[in-house]
């Protein structure tokens, strides 16, 4: 049996797009619509899309009326409850689209400026509303919280380069992350992931899936992705 059939046995497998600030309202539900009915509903297969704030409703209802294996997430959300702070999106309003949300992305952290504690307060508020916490992680060293359960392993330098990680040493960081943090930890690599290398990630022992962003933008390649994870 193919080691790709055994990981998909034993293990959770996510698949995540990104699709960070591209794509409108339009253009989303036209990816749903192409990918949704070619997904095949596994119970340890987690297959997720993360669009802007605005087309997260319109998504909702597509996947809900295509009744579609498909999760959705959202690519940040606030450090601060719902309140008295103008143009954030707080975990509390977000419940009612999103069932996980990417935090800590090597982008936001270098163009925002976001810091541990500003990630750690989002982890907090993410878990109390019953979101899966994402957190973006740039090596071995970045610091986890201890109630994270889902990590992507991003390194800096393969973010959007089309030079990857090799899956070795992805396998290696993972492997890490897991004894010093916990064995049931789940570790994603991120960092221009293909159709082309998919394979030689997920077929390591210690990933548990991809986060996916350019090659996440096109249906059919998003769709090769999945299938070349499955074959």
């Amino acid at each position: 049996m193919p080691p790709g059939i055994l990981y998909i046995m034993n293990k959770n497998l996510w698949i995540i797009a990104n699709f960070k600030s591209r794509k409108n309202i339009q253009e989303v539900l036209n990816w749903i619509g192409e990918v949704g009915p070619k997904l095949i509903k596994k119970d340890n297969l987690k297959i997720a899309v993360c669009p802007s704030y605005s087309c997260l409703s319109e998504a909702k209802k597509a996947i809900q009326v295509g009744n579609f294996p498909l999760l959705l997430g959202s690519q940040n959300l606030s450090n601060f409850p719902a309140g008295a702070y103008t143009g954030e999106e707080p975990a509390e309003a977000l419940k009612e689209f999103v069932d996980l949300s990417i935090i800590g992305h090597s982008e936001r952290r270098q163009n925002f400026k976001e810091t541990n504690e500003q990630i750690a307060q989002k982890i907090h508020l993410a878990n109390q509303s019953g979101i899966e916490p994402l957190l973006c992680i740039q090596g071995e060293d970045t610091l986890i919280p201890d109630v994270v359960k889902l990590v992507a392993y991003e390194p800096v330098f393969a973010i959007g380069t089309g030079t990857p990680d090799t899956p070795e040493n992805a396998n290696k960081v993972a492997l890490s992350v897991k004894q010093k943090h916990s064995a049931n930890l789940e570790v994603l690599y991120g960092g221009s992931v293909d159709e082309k290398n998919v394979k030689s990630f997920i077929n390591q022992e210690n990933i548990n899936g991809i986060l996916v962003g350019n090659a996440s933008l096109d249906p059919l390649s998003f769709l090769n992705i999945i299938n070349n994870c499955l074959s």
